[in-house]
């Protein structure tokens, strides 16, 4: 406990005080995002926030962390740093989907060479292939999420919570030290990120966080329960992001778009606006989301097989009407497919 208390300690004012810096460089540097007709803010607003996470995390977890397998600890730096690095490029001169892609695969590649891998079925072929695509999801999920003031970094911060909570019932110390640093830095940069925000993340910041989650969630483990455990509590712990991408996937697809290469406001935040709140309530809404969903991960920890099964069976009927029912109105009426 002492040493997850240094590491938030160490992360928190790192990202609390390497923020402001980041946003006095991002205008010298050309980093800032400049509002537009899918975008909800109304003027420039500096997007290198990504960079002060990355750092925070990075020395906290360095400094401070006990490396006892330093080539999957090594693997999943270098892969977020990868990541992070794309991202700061495409904030800056932007970069092609395609390219982000490839470089996503080759991290998830990176992890599955050193161990960090899916191991739910047993079959190399499977597990090698569900690695990569949890990896990669959940690497843009964060990144789509980031779409209003506050959400992408305060569920990040949720999730990283109970991943913690859970690495120390398991007595995971590297997993759940990275878990802490990571909910650390994101609870700094949210002074600064709360709207009305001073600062984004950038593609830098969600990227690094997303690949950050998809790791901590394939290396948490519960050696005292079935397989089904170990599969089901991070897809509930990040069952926001999960549903948010699979929504503006279908919708996109179903509109004859390209859900690759067409941003637009249609993500959750966007509908519950739409609906009529307002963007903070929107935020505290997907928060609240967000929280129960882990709660229900920490049930599932502890309950029976048929308890979980049950639990994952409401959730994912939930996830089902919350598909069909977010693409009418009030949250998704007659508009023009990039809005």
């Amino acid at each position: 406990m002492t040493a997850y208390l240094l590491v938030f300690a160490g992360a928190l004012v790192l990202s609390i005080a390497l923020t402001p810096l980041a946003r006095y460089l991002a205008p010298h540097l050309g980093i800032i995002d400049h509002p537009s007709a899918r975008k909800v803010h109304r003027s420039p607003v500096p997007r290198l926030g990504g960079a002060a996470i990355y750092l925070a995390v990075l020395a906290a977890a360095i400094a401070l962390g006990e490396r006892y397998n330093f080539a999957q600890f090594g693997s999943i730096i270098v892969g977020a740093t990868a990541v992070s690095f794309m991202g700061l490029v495409d904030d800056r001169w932007g970069l092609r989907p395609v390219v982000k892609l490839v470089g996503q695969i080759l991290a998830a590649l990176l992890l599955w060479a050193t161990g960090v891998r899916v191991g739910t079925f047993g079959q190399p072929v499977v597990d090698f292939l569900l690695t990569v695509f949890w990896v990669v999801y959940i690497t843009n999920a964060i990144n789509l999420l980031d779409n209003m003031d506050g959400l992408a970094g305060g569920v990040t911060a949720i999730a990283a919570a109970y991943f913690a909570l859970m690495c120390s019932f398991s007595g995971q110390y590297l997993v759940g030290a990275l878990a802490v640093a990571v909910l650390a830095a994101c609870l700094g940069f949210l002074f600064y990120n709360l709207n009305p925000a001073s600062i984004f993340m950038g593609d830098s910041g969600a990227l690094f966080l997303g690949f950050m989650l998809a790791a901590i969630g394939i290396k948490l483990r519960f050696p005292e329960n079935v397989t089904f455990v170990t599969w089901m509590v991070p897809v509930l712990v990040l069952g926001l992001p999960v549903f948010d991408t699979a929504l503006v996937t279908l919708s996109r697809l179903r509109r004859g778009l390209n859900p690759l290469t067409t941003p637009g406001k249609d993500h959750v935040s966007h509908r519950l606006v739409a609906a009529g709140l307002s963007q903070r309530e929107a935020v505290l809404t997907l928060y609240v989301v967000s929280f129960v969903l882990g709660l229900l991960a920490v049930f599932v920890t502890r309950a029976s097989v048929a308890e979980g099964y049950i639990v994952g069976g409401i959730v994912a009927l939930g996830g089902l009407f919350g598909l069909w029912r977010l693409e009418r109105p009030p949250f998704w009426g007659n508009r023009s497919p990039n809005r």
